[in-house]
């Protein structure tokens, strides 16, 4: 189809499959408000003020809206919308998803023989690791030109629902690959860098009136929130409610949200289906309108988790509401778009029975409309128009695919230095994912360009003998142990690897156990203990497994985690074992023990102790227990040293008559200040940066990069605090024997405060003799 695609189609999804037809033949347009387009359909675009671009977005959506019947406008509030072929407006699906690339996952994307894949870079759990702002913001712009290019050949929408910036709570979460991890300040970083590489047309990106600021495609932030649990026992997230503490809320769940919004500018927030606290979030007037458009001041649409509304209806039954009554209450509440079918069965009854006003329908429908404006659809982006094929599966597409694996992959041990590995030696392959493909590419993944299977990639560097041990994932005997035992016993080096797959952790599947699968462990631990040269044991998975055994194991010298590496994986763990790539990546969760998951249960929010239950915390925020490994933990092939200058190391805050000392919760055998802490919203923190700068030296042989991570430690005492917590990091590549430095500008009102359990953010002052710094 060249530079441009059929704009006006029918799209019907009927048992998975899906049928596109032309409503006219003989041209293809990218946008609706083409003048031959309205020609060819028999109207004049210039009655409809919609289409005139001298309005703006706003009043050109408020005219289209206006135009509709009731039950017109109650087709446009779903995500497959019908359209108005008076209008000359198109169908329009809203469901397209753009997690780690482009993916079919969705009635918004198709792949064929004209468009058979996109690039799949790693699970996001896996890029996470890479700890390098400009690396995600990369890939969001990377994986926008690919779903432009994909737009403008007919094979999806401009609104892609992604990315998850949901904070791991508690990595049982069989959802964990999808996320940016644990610690709420790494989640918001990579939340609103993605962001702006999906959504930023350049040029642009500071243009004062957020509604017309274009979109190159529009993304959204999902699930709003405290969402982290999807089936665990007898706990489903259709209906589980989460019981959150305003503490938790404030500074874990929400908190990138407010960033997605505030500084991410995104276009859409998703609402997730289980309930917080009684209220489904979707149905709440104060979590949607109150926070997202009142206190952030969204410049978008609210659109419902899939099949949201039913859920709400037929499995929470809250307050026991009709359809009518619910949707009434969720529009009500703003919510703008419905994924699913219970706006169009019931919203015109609801509105003619007067349980909600046609304004609230005519508020949604101009929210998406805007949106839409600003991504395109209606008039197009010149800039973006001659996207096609040739930028779908680019080279550098793939390279870059390659190299956020090789980033994010985090090397656990190395005893006596015994990776890198000599390239062409004999190595023995072996374990179910040593010719892993399809498993590489994790959840929410499309179709990929090409995978580079682990065995590939090592059999162009070296001698390999391959045996799997287990036929599959599951592993459930040990009938090939011995084709496996065999090979590593005559190998220079044995190279094993392990983990899961989408029938051990995907969605719907929360975690039992921090086990490896079946037999895989005694399959480890047989191969290692026979092996002639240095055993590496490589771990795919996106959540936790407990690797005490191999830790321990004098016989297994190395330990490599690649999460779910992408479609480049194999060439990414070959360029590490081999050298070609210093690994520089870092945990980005907590490895716990496996008993961990003895001590509480998943269905429990707090994030800290509950002392009456003999619960512990949860994350390297409030865990204090023995681990595996910590958060940030991660290896190289070189060595670093560190400096650090600052220009001061204090902070002094005069308060005036209209601002107050807060009091703190002290544990009694700590004295507090007089002056405990000041609410954050009654000082000016513009004023209050805290600069320094790290020096970052190799005193290795070999180059590579390091991740510079600051924390903050509150002070000494307080009650239910932080042990403490990340507030900015860097990525940097220092050459052997080179030293770089790495400037830190932080805001003291953002970087050092509390939330207390009443949901004040406050300063709180530093008596310096209490604690070391450390």
């Amino acid at each position: 189809m060249g530079k441009s695609f059929i704009l006006s189609v029918l799209s019907i999804v009927s048992e998975g499959t899906r049928f596109w037809t032309n409503d006219y033949v003989g041209k293809s347009y990218s946008h609706v408000c083409d003048e031959s387009r309205y020609a060819m359909l028999g109207l004049d675009m210039k009655r409809f003020s919609f289409c005139n671009k001298s309005l703006s977005y706003e009043e050109r959506a408020k005219d289209l809206v206006r135009r509709m019947s009731l039950e017109e406008k109650v087709m446009q509030t779903v995500n497959n919308a019908s359209g108005v072929s008076r209008l000359g407006l198109p169908q329009y699906s809203w469901w397209s998803k753009a997690l780690h690339g482009i993916s079919n996952l969705g009635p918004g994307v198709f792949f064929d023989d004209t468009i058979p894949g996109a690039t799949s870079f790693p699970a996001v759990i896996l890029s996470t690791a890479a700890f390098n702002q400009t690396l995600w913001k990369t890939m969001g712009q990377v994986v926008s030109t690919e779903g432009k290019a994909t737009y403008n050949m007919g094979h999806a929408g401009l609104t892609f629902w992604s990315p998850n910036i949901n904070v791991v709570r508690d990595t049982r979460w069989e959802r964990t690959q999808e996320t940016y991890g644990e610690d709420p300040y790494v989640v918001e970083e990579f939340g609103v860098n993605y962001v702006r590489g999906l959504q930023d047309v350049q040029g642009t990106e500071n243009t004062k009136d957020l509604n017309s600021r274009p979109l190159k495609v529009s993304s959204y932030c999902k699930h709003y929130a405290a969402y982290d649990l999807d089936s665990w026992f007898e706990f489903d997230r259709h209906t589980f409610d989460a019981r959150v503490s305003v503490q938790d809320m404030t500074e874990t769940f929400v908190a990138p949200f407010e960033r997605c919004v505030k500084e991410g500018d995104v276009s859409s927030i998703m609402c997730s289906f289980n309930k917080i606290n009684g209220i489904p979030p979707c149905s709440d007037p104060r979590l949607l309108k109150g926070v997202i458009r009142d206190q952030w001041d969204l410049h978008g649409y609210i659109v419902s988790d899939c099949f949201g509304m039913e859920v709400i209806v037929d499995n929470q039954k809250y307050l026991n509401d009709s359809k009518e009554d619910a949707i009434a209450k969720t529009l009500q509440a703003g919510l703008d778009l419905e994924c699913g079918h219970y706006y169009t069965d019931a919203l015109e009854n609801s509105v003619k029975a007067g349980k909600v006003s046609q304004y609230e329908v005519d508020r949604a429908l101009k929210n998406l409309y805007v949106v839409l404006m600003r991504a395109g659809y209606f008039d197009g982006i010149p800039a973006y128009d001659s996207l096609g094929l040739k930028d779908i599966c680019a080279d550098d597409h793939i390279e870059l695919a390659r190299e956020a694996a090789r980033q994010g992959i985090v090397l656990l041990k190395n005893d006596n230095g015994v990776l890198p590995l000599e390239p062409g030696i004999n190595i023995a392959l072996v374990g179910p994912h040593a010719n892993a493909t399809q498993v590489m590419i994790g959840n929410y993944a499309g179709l990929p360009c090409k995978y580079v299977s682990p065995l590939e990639a090592f059999s162009a560097i070296g001698d390999v003998t391959y045996a799997t041990g287990c036929l599959d994932t599951s592993c459930s005997n040990d009938t090939y142990f011995s084709e496996a035992k065999k090979a590593a016993k005559h190998a220079e080096a044995t190279t094993i690897f392990v983990g899961t797959d989408l029938s051990i952790e995907a969605e719907f599947i929360d975690r039992v156990n921090f086990l490896l699968p079946g037999n895989q462990t005694k399959l480890v631990n047989q191969v290692a203990k026979i092996s002639k040269g240095p055993v590496t044991l490589v771990v795919l998975s996106g959540s936790n497994i407990d690797v005490s055994f191999a830790k321990n194991n004098p016989k297994i010298s190395a330990i490599l985690w690649v999460g779910f590496p992408g479609e480049q994986g194999g060439n990414a763990i070959a360029d590490v074992v081999f050298g070609k790539y210093n690994p520089g990546g870092r945990l980005p969760v907590t490895r716990y023990e496996a008993d961990y998951v003895k001590m509480l249960p998943m269905s429990s929010m707090s994030l800290r102790p509950v002392k009456e239950l003999g619960y512990p915390g949860r994350t390297y925020k409030f865990f204090n227990g023995f681990i595996v490994y910590p958060f940030g933990y991660g290896m190289s092939y070189t060595k670093f040293s560190y400096s650090v200058s600052a220009p001061k190391n204090s902070i002094n805050i005069s308060l005036n008559n209209l601002q107050k000392c807060r009091k703190m919760a002290y544990t009694e055998d700590q004295e507090a200040p007089a002056c405990s802490a000041v609410l954050v919203d009654d000082i000016s923190c513009d004023e209050n940066i805290i600069e320094f700068e790290v020096g970052v030296t190799n005193v290795g042989r070999m180059d590579g990069s390091d991740v510079v991570m600051v924390y903050s430690v509150p002070p000494f005492g307080i009650v239910g605090t932080h042990i403490k917590q990340v507030i900015g990091f860097q990525r940097v590549f220092v050459a052997a024997g080179a030293t770089e430095k790495v400037k830190f500008s932080m805001n003291a009102c953002k970087s050092l405060r509390i939330v207390d359990r009443t949901g004040y953010s406050l300063l709180p002052s530093w008596v310096s003799h209490h604690q070391d710094w450390g």
